[in-house]
C-alpha cells in the first residue's frame, strides 16, 4: 500500500521530500498554514518540514487530527544561532511527541542536507537515513519511505535516540558549513 503523504513545510527539505516521494510513486500534498487540519486529516503519515521555532505552533494545529498518524520529524533543534536547542536529555522530537501523545512520532531525514533529501545521494554515494520511534510500525513505514526514496535506511531504535541523530545534524552543520566542508557531505554507516 502506498501511504498518503502531507508534508508540512514547503522550504528546501519540504520540497526535496515531495520531489523523492513523489518520484517514488506516493501521493503528496503540501499543508499550507491555514489548511494544515484539513491535508492532515486526509494523510496517513505527516511529515514536518519546518523550522525548529514553528514546531509548537504546527503541532497545536496537527493536534485534532494527529491521533494515530505518523508524524515524521525532520527538523533540528537548534537555536536561531545554529546551537543545539536541547542537549541530552530530551530531543526535538520526543518534545513533538509530548504535544501529540497519540500520535506516532519518527525521527528520520534530519541528518541529511535537503539539496540531498530527493535522492538519499551524494556524488553517487548512497546516503544513510537513520529512523527512530517508539513504534515499531511507525519505524518500518519511514524506513521504507527513505528506501523507496534511495536511501540506504537504518533503524536506529526508539525515539530517545533522536538526540543522538539531532546531534549528529548538528556535527553535519559544523563539518560542512564551519569548518568549509561544503554541502555536499553526508553520513554513511557501513553495515
Amino acid at each position: 500500500m502506498k501511504h498518503k503523504i502531507a508534508i508540512v513545510g514547503s522550504g528546501k527539505a519540504g520540497t526535496a521530500l515531495d520531489a523523492g516521494l513523489s518520484r517514488a510513486g506516493y501521493e503528496v500534498r503540501f499543508a499550507k498554514k491555514g489548511e494544515i487540519p484539513e491535508t492532515a486529516s486526509w494523510a496517513d503519515v505527516i511529515v514536518l518540514a519546518v523550522p525548529f521555532g514553528a514546531v509548537r505552533e504546527v503541532a497545536l494545529a496537527l493536534k485534532p487530527v494527529a491521533d494515530g498518524k505518523i508524524v515524521i520529524d525532520v527538523t533540528n533543534a537548534l537555536t536561531p544561532d545554529f546551537q543545539l536547542a536541547m542537549g541530552f536529555t530530551t530531543s526535538g522530537a520526543e518534545e513533538l511527541q509530548k504535544l501529540l501523545p497519540r500520535a506516532h512520532v519518527v525521527k528520520a531525514f534530519n541528518t541529511v542536507f535537503a539539496l540531498h533529501m530527493s535522492t538519499g545521494k551524494v556524488n553517487g554515494e548512497q546516503l544513510t537515513a537513520f529512523v527512530a520511534s517508539d513504534s515499531e510500525a511507525a519505524r518500518e513505514i519511514a524506513l521504507g519511505l527513505a528506501k523507496a526514496i534511495g536511501f540506504d535506511s537504518v533503524d536506529a531504535g526508539p525515539l530517545k535516540n533522536s538526540r543522538s541523530l539531532e546531534s549528529l545534524a548538528f556535527l553535519n552543520i559544523q563539518l560542512s558549513w564551519v569548518l568549509g566542508n561544503g554541502p555536499n557531505v553526508g553520513f554513511k554507516f557501513v553495515h
